[in-house]
């Protein structure tokens, strides 16, 4: 969480905030007994962090990333933007009462990445994706 000077308020950052920065690093973690987690570093300091915390009846994870992390690493990010719906799963044999799909495309010169999470829930549950500053 950030403090804004100008409002008095403590803000959240989102993720188009990471647009014009330059990552250093990027590390997933990603397993059947943690939550999934992204964290972005960036030249200047700041650590952003990509998450979210299972609670009961929900499951969000991250689904597939297309494109190398590689390719956002010392240039520029040009493109930061996420994106969600909540379209019929194909192919899922039992559908869950809610879900919701979230995209997150980051680009710089060198390439574009996407990121695809899936939160699943009895409809009750969050299915978001936090994102947040961490240093």
């Amino acid at each position: 969480m950030s403090y804004n000077y100008k409002t008095g308020k403590n803000e959240d950052p989102a993720f188009s905030d990471l647009l014009g920065k330059i990552l250093v690093k990027i590390v997933l973690t990603k397993s059947d007994r943690e939550d999934d987690e992204i964290l972005f570093h960036c030249k200047s300091g700041e650590v952003y962090r990509m998450s979210h915390y299972q609670d009961c009846c929900e499951n969000v994870t991250v689904e597939d990333i297309c494109g190398e992390f590689n390719d956002l690493l010392g240039f520029p990010i040009t493109q930061a933007e996420e994106n969600s719906n909540s379209d019929i799963i194909d192919g899922k044999p039992e559908e869950p009462e809610s879900f919701t799909w979230t995209f997150y495309r980051l680009a710089t010169a060198r390439g574009q990445v996407v990121i695809r999470w899936l939160g699943q829930s009895n409809g009750y549950y969050s299915e978001a994706v936090s994102f947040d500053r961490v240093s």
